[in-house]
């Protein structure tokens, strides 16, 4: 049995690392930049006719939005995008618009070299090296954990040898070697 005061720091400990977890992924989600691919959601409270259920970015880096055509949306974080929509619906639409953007749908990453299912995915957030070769299929016989590299999308020229557990973001590439033996 525990006493009441081994609950009591299990509860803070529990509640302590509810917090770091969700800060984590709030800063994670506010650095995010948007690029061609993502899915978008567009909510301006009050005004169903302007909100957008879903809108993909263009290849130019561009989104159709009703009343003002084509927004550049490429490089820039939801609360960006919320601020420019917001100013823009401010020049002679709406008074007091309140714009909500978020990430509907993240761009691919991918997975080539010796897994099953060589691809491009659908991004999750907490997605490892790990889970991403699970998604294409897992290793193939000749597969080699020890030769895992990875380009990211923010460093397009040089691969790096990264471990099962690291972390993978969308747009990027994993590369998984063969063995010799």
């Amino acid at each position: 049995m525990m006493s009441s005061a081994e609950r009591i720091f299990i509860c803070i400990l529990l509640i302590l690392s509810f917090v770091l977890c969700t800060a984590a992924f709030a800063e994670s989600e506010e650095d995010y930049r948007i690029a061609t691919g993502d899915v978008l959601g567009i909510s301006i409270f009050g005004e169903p006719d302007l909100s957008v259920d879903e809108v993909r970015v263009a290849t130019t880096g561009v989104i159709s939005f009703p009343l003002l055509g084509e927004v550049k949306v490429l490089g820039r974080t939801a609360k960006e995008i919320e601020s420019r929509l917001t100013t823009l619906l401010l020049d002679g639409y709406l008074k007091h618009p309140k714009v909500t953007v978020f990430i509907k749908e993240y761009r691919l990453f991918f997975v080539h070299g010796a897994v099953e299912s060589p691809g491009g995915y659908n991004y999750q957030d907490g997605l490892t090296v790990e889970k991403a070769v699970v998604l294409a299929g897992g290793f193939t016989d000749r597969a080699s954990k020890e030769k895992i590299t990875l380009l990211s999308e923010n460093n397009s020229e040089e691969s790096v040898k990264v471990k099962l557990n690291h972390t993978v973001r969308p747009g990027d590439i994993i590369t998984v070697g063969e063995s010799f033996f």
